[in-house]
């Protein structure tokens, strides 16, 4: 008898269990089958599509394995020591610092020993800030300049030293060791320094004339880059008058070391040479008022540097505004009388204003380059401006001037070369030059350009003047 498909012998026995593995079904397409396969398939036979999922396979179990994102299950991991950050602790290096000034004392040479040796073991980079604060202030600084209460300082310090030109000098040297053993300090100390000026007003003004005579000698030396200077032109600090009575003993300290044309030089170099006039408030920017607060300071060199600074900035504005005039076709009348208030205005000699009258006038026109034509293209245009220039030749030295400016201008536009003699004749005939000057010029007032080609064009014209003079003196004497 049969149950559920399982012959009487049952299911468990020795007989059925070895029968059943030897026809043991293998599967194929999520069907199962005998030991003799799968049943042939009739061609005409329809094939039959099962509508249950076959179960996954082995492959693709491993594929969706694979495919799962790892989750936190809350593992920790060990950092290392060196991938650990340090906490910032200016205190913590305030204090070795500090300790180590207190043991040097004021042995200045101590001093720079001690920090070179100590950079290897603290970390500067991080807080060059704060070492820098201690060795001007002696402890750090907080905003506006002042020391706190409860920190440590110390006396081995900037501020607390002698008020002195050369105390603040072996200081310098102090910076100047340091930041030359370690040169990453250099960009730190220039923000510091740009920081200690803005906080001028917090410190007292023994401690402002220490920083300044300090500054002065490190800018000198080239430690200090003159770009921090721009922390001066503070609106605030100005206006108190801070900024101009700070700048006094920073410059006397830099001149000190070197000269005014090396103070000058560094200046231009950043672009500051003409803006010194705003060390004082608006109302307050002349060359005049600068000259004498300057000078009665005792820096009469740095006084007359502006004064020349200022004057040609206002030739180039003078120089560049006739040319527009001219250019617009402005009246002579209205030209003359603009020229003589900025000569009026800002100070300019005759002599200065002829060169630029001359220049402005050859630049209006563009020359031809054919050295026969340009000749009398040149008195056609010079006979027009004779009276503009006749204006400014009422001295003998701007006479001479213009002569000058003239044999410059026919050497160095070589096309001009020939011209020379017949401009110097027009200028005498329209009364922009006179005879003295041209003799005087002849003589031993020119230059060394083209000297022999000019010379040799001009001679029968100085001999004809010679000649007239001579005959002028003998009508005269007849006549008395």
């Amino acid at each position: 008898m049969y149950a559920w498909g399982v012959p009487a012998g049952g299911a468990g026995s020795r007989h059925h269990r070895r029968a059943a593995a030897s026809a043991a079904p293998f599967a194929e397409g999520g069907r199962m089958y005998g030991a003799a396969g799968p049943p042939a398939r009739s061609a005409s036979a329809p094939v039959v599509r099962s509508s249950r999922r076959p179960p996954a396979s082995g492959v693709s179990f491993m594929n969706n394995q694979k495919q799962q994102k790892p989750t936190l299950s809350g593992q920790r991991f060990k950092t290392r020591k060196r991938d650990e950050k340090e906490r910032f602790d200016p205190t913590q290096f305030q204090d070795c610092i500090i300790q180590g000034l207190t043991e040097t004392g004021t042995d200045l040479e101590a001093v720079a020993k001690f920090l070179d040796a100590s950079g290897a073991k603290l970390d500067y980079r991080r807080y060059a800030e704060t070492l820098f604060d201690i060795l001007v202030a002696g402890g750090m600084l907080a905003p506006g300049g002042t020391l706190a209460d409860d920190m440590m300082r110390t006396d081995v310090c900037v501020f607390a030293a002698q008020e002195d030109l050369e105390t603040m000098q072996a200081f310098a040297q102090v910076f100047n060791k340091l930041i030359r053993r370690y040169k990453y300090l250099e960009k730190g100390f220039e923000d510091e320094v740009k920081k200690l000026l803005l906080f001028l007003k917090g410190f007292s003004e023994s401690e402002r004339n220490k920083l300044a005579m300090l500054t002065g000698v490190l800018l000198a030396n080239g430690t200090l880059n003159a770009s921090i200077l721009n922390s001066l032109y503070n609106e605030n600090l100005v206006k108190e008058g801070v900024s101009a009575a700070f700048a006094v003993k920073l410059f006397k300290s830099w001149i000190n070391e070197k000269d005014i044309n090396a103070v000058a030089a560094s200046l231009r170099k950043v672009s500051m040479d003409n803006r010194l006039m705003e060390l004082f408030p608006a109302n307050k920017q002349s060359v005049e008022h600068f000259t004498k607060y300057f000078t009665e300071a005792g820096l009469k060199e740095l006084s007359e540097y502006v004064r020349n600074q200022q004057t040609i900035g206002a030739r180039k504005e003078l120089q560049k505004e006739l040319q527009e005039q001219m250019s617009r076709g402005d009246p002579f009348k209205d030209i003359i009388l603009y020229v003589k208030e900025e000569m009026k205005k800002n100070n300019i000699p005759e002599p200065v204003v002829i060169g630029i009258v001359w220049s402005s006038v050859m630049s209006t026109v563009e020359w031809n380059k054919k050295e026969e034509l340009v000749a009398e293209q040149a008195i056609k245009h010079l006979k027009q401006y004779s009276p503009l220039l006749a204006a400014f030749t009422t001295q003998g030295q701007s006479e001479l001037t213009l002569l000058l400016k003239i044999q410059e201008y026919c050497y160095d536009n070589i096309h001009f070369m020939k011209a020379f003699q017949k401009i110097v004749v027009l200028f005498y005939k329209a009364e922009v030059l006179s005879e003295e000057p041209i003799l005087k010029w002849y003589k031993d007032a020119h230059v060394a350009k083209g000297k022999s080609v000019f010379l040799e064009q001009m001679k029968k014209f100085v001999e004809w003047l010679k000649n007239a003079e001579e005959e002028s003196e003998s009508e005269a004497e007849e006549g008395d």
